[in-house]
């Protein structure tokens, strides 16, 4: 058989809008070995700062019944009085330090890390010429995009940006004469008026995602701007990830795959690999990767894909003022699970209006940084192993949303990875004096064992082996918390070198 000359000389074909083409597209070798990345929700809702949900304060502020309408009485006023754009002065991010802010997330550990560039709320977080309401003209008066992708490559990281426009079109009552949000004035940043026959009586809806079905499909002008703005970002910050919010299934199929073409077009241009991630079934299988929100999959999967969570317990997404935050513990659980499975971690924090992160998620950050420079060997570049983990500690269901479940692990809990012959058995708690591993006994020769260790020591383990158990006698101090990685080097177990 002759050997295939590839001739590099040809160029490899474009990227066309359709979603057979789409499918060529290949999941970057640098965002599987990632595993870890953060990115931050700032903008106007970080002023009020009311949860539960805080991102979400634009939307439910002109709700009467929601707390943040009860909030907004107490706090500003009626909204009839104090609107939602009236926020912008309070919005100043002055002591907003891209430097620093990439500084933290590359100790954090991140390999990835970005801003949202614009939320349902429809104020841009980049100095866009398709709308007045951005950051740069307004607010804090910088291109926040544009400063955190230079600090964010400058630490080595690679740079994302998430976008989450396409739910503005439903996400304010233009029907509502008594509010700004039925101002053509302020269309730019409320969205274009439409559905305006509610203003007397609105439809039967049992809860917002049904009410959201009956509103209008989105106009010409609305689907083009938000193409529009995503190919500004994608021209002017050339981001390494693009992220998409549930909105993304609202959007009309061709201006998607216009858009995927786009992107993909452009980065090939430039030589440069590039992730999308989408929800549910928002885009084609194989043309990006499928995100789950606050929900990881209970087993090993076939593709990669990526979890989004937030550091605080309450899902605000947006700074609150007061909240619960995760622990250090919970959130590496989460990454060496998400890694065992296939998949990634994305973190994020929401900084004060002013532009600091506050002190708890700055600490938590940290935690998982410290972690990782010890144990990041198990999980940076590593691949699933043939079954991700063991243990008695099952999630009651997979998929979206399953972070409600609160999995707590225990020392009886292991996950695994691979990295060429390095097998790595991550114990999700201090098991002791011995670790035991089913597993490895059920999988592995004894003669194929070269070494076993634990990473943060280079002190060897005595070990044995039946075709039951693998035994490790561990070292008598723990060389870090919440999670401990059992390195085991492996050879061909019957090669005599």
């Amino acid at each position: 058989m002759k050997d295939i000359v590839l001739n590099k000389d040809v160029p490899v074909s474009a990227y066309e809008p359709s979603w057979n083409s789409l499918r060529k597209y290949t999941i970057p070798i640098w965002f599987r070995d990632a595993k870890f990345g953060i990115y931050t929700h700032w903008g106007i809702y970080s002023v009020p700062a009311c949860g539960p949900n805080g991102s979400w304060y634009a939307y439910n502020m002109y709700r009467e019944g929601t707390p943040q309408y009860t909030h907004h009485l107490k706090t500003y006023g009626h909204p009839s009085s104090f609107g939602y754009k009236d926020f912008i002065r309070l919005f100043g991010g002055e002591k907003f330090d891209p430097e620093e802010w990439a500084e933290l997330f590359s100790k954090a550990g991140a390999r990835f890390a970005g801003p949202v560039g614009e939320h349902h709320d429809g104020f841009a977080m980049w100095d866009t010429r398709h709308s007045k309401w951005n950051a740069a003209k307004m607010g804090p008066k910088r291109d926040v995009v544009g400063a955190l992708e230079r600090s964010i490559r400058k630490k080595g990281m690679r740079f994302m940006v998430s976008m989450h426009h396409a739910e503005n079109w439903w996400f304010f009552p233009h029907w509502r004469k008594e509010y700004d949000t039925a101002d053509a004035k302020y269309s730019g940043l409320y969205g274009e008026s439409h559905n305006l026959e509610w203003e007397h009586k609105m439809p039967d809806a049992a809860d917002w995602k049904s009410q959201w079905r009956l509103q209008n499909r989105p106009s010409k002008r609305f689907l083009d701007g938000w193409k529009a703005k995503i190919e500004e970002v994608i021209d002017r910050y050339c981001p390494d990830l693009l992220w998409f919010d549930f909105g993304l299934n609202f959007v009309q199929e061709h201006y998607k795959r216009e858009m995927l073409a786009y992107y993909y077009n452009r980065a090939r241009e430039r030589c440069q690999d590039v992730v999308v991630t989408y929800k549910r079934h928002d885009l084609h299988p194989e043309s990006g990767v499928v995100d789950l929100e606050l929900g990881s999959f209970d087993e090993l999967t076939y593709h990669p894909w990526i979890t989004d969570t937030t550091v605080d317990a309450g899902r605000g997404w947006g700074y609150l003022k007061d909240t619960e935050y995760k622990s250090v513990e919970t959130l590496v659980h989460y990454l060496v699970d998400n890694t065992s499975k296939n998949g990634l971690l994305l973190l994020n924090v929401g900084p004060k209006p002013s532009g600091e992160i506050p002190e708890q998620a700055r600490n938590l950050l940290l935690g998982v940084g410290r972690w990782l420079e010890v144990n990041g060997e198990a999980i940076y570049g590593t691949t699933p192993w043939v079954t991700y983990g063991e243990g008695p500690t099952r999630m009651a269901r997979g998929g979206m949303f399953s972070e409600e479940q609160g999995v707590k692990y225990t020392a009886e809990d292991i996950r695994f990875t691979v990295k060429d012959d390095a097998l790595y058995a991550i114990c999700l708690g201090w098991p002791g004096e011995e670790f035991s591993i089913r597993s490895v006994a059920d999988k592995l020769y004894d003669s194929e064992i070269v070494s076993v260790k634990m990473l943060g020591t280079d002190e060897p383990l005595s070990w044995n082996m039946t075709r039951e158990v693998f035994r490790v006698k561990l070292p008598t101090k723990k060389v870090c918390e919440h999670a401990h990685v059992l390195k085991i080097v492996r050879k061909h177990p019957f090669c005599k070198s």
